[in-house]
């Protein structure tokens, strides 16, 4: 597939268990190697009864630009737990993309501005997602690398 500048490469899932996911089979798109692992271990994992990605979509006002945006979730997921069925809303992001930036010495007044609105855009998205989540009795989740590769990340 055509990669647009600074946009990471979009890759096609095939999934082992079709009847799992909910949604165009021919059309599973990710865009990341955590994606392609959390959507091999939703696929393969017998807990989850229902996946979907990039299907649910919240409506949310980012404050960094001064509009309203639409949010693509990259998972959402029907699973069975000891407490009974669940549906999970999941973003997949680096750690570091879930922390306030700090501006470091040697550190680029670009680099700082852009990692800082990466941030607050990722803030008005949770926010709403978080809510979306719960007036529907469901989850919102962020997994980073420590949960997909149980890695210890510096914080």
């Amino acid at each position: 597939m055509n990669k647009k500048k600074g946009w990471p490469e979009v890759k096609q899932f095939y999934p082992k268990n079709p009847a799992k996911y909910i949604g165009d089979l021919n059309n599973i798109k990710m865009r990341s190697s955590w994606e392609i692992k959390f959507a091999h271990w939703a696929d393969m994992n017998p807990s989850v009864i229902q996946w979907n990605s990039e299907d649910v979509q919240v409506p949310y006002w980012s404050s960094a630009d001064q509009k309203m945006r639409t949010y693509h979730l990259d998972f959402v997921l029907k699973m069975q737990t000891r407490d009974g069925i669940k549906t999970m809303l999941v973003e997949i992001k680096p750690y570091m993309q879930t922390i306030k930036p700090e501006r470091k010495k040697g550190k680029k007044m670009e680099s700082y501005l852009n990692e800082c609105y990466v941030y607050q855009v990722n803030m008005d998205k949770w926010q709403h997602a978080k809510k979306y989540a719960e007036d529907r009795g469901w989850q919102f989740v962020i997994l980073t690398e420590e949960h997909l590769y149980n890695k210890k990340v510096k914080k």
